[in-house]
């Protein structure tokens, strides 16, 4: 009876010894995995920021060409209004004095389409 006590006594402990190695291993699996993901992490962050940089450098190159477009049509804008605001300078005089003179003069006459009945 002692030597079965004894018997079970160490098949205790050695299945506590196996229960603790699966813990052990099961945690360094862990560690593992988490070290695995915490690189990986970092090695997406680093071809994040890479291919941000990549299209943040083809974004200037493209809108650095539409930016001298802009300054075209805004230079050509500037010129359009100095022009218009030339003819207005020079025509509002006399454009006033012409809308004055058909106001003003009363030239009584009798429509064309108007017949005298009698």
């Amino acid at each position: 009876m002692a030597s079965q006590s004894a018997g079970i006594q160490q098949l205790l402990q050695a299945e506590k010894r196996a229960a603790e190695r699966v813990a052990e291993a099961r945690k360094q699996k862990n560690r593992r995995l988490k070290q695995a993901k915490e690189e990986a992490q970092a090695e997406i962050e680093q071809y994040r920021l890479q291919r941000d940089k990549e299209f943040k450098a083809k974004e200037a190159a493209a809108l650095g060409s539409h930016g001298s477009c802009s300054e075209g049509v805004e230079k050509e804008t500037i010129e359009k209004i100095a022009v218009i605001q030339e003819n207005y300078q020079q025509n509002r005089e006399m454009v006033l004095d012409q809308l004055l003179s058909l106001v003003c003069e009363i030239k009584p006459e009798i429509h064309v389409n108007y017949r005298v009945s009698g």
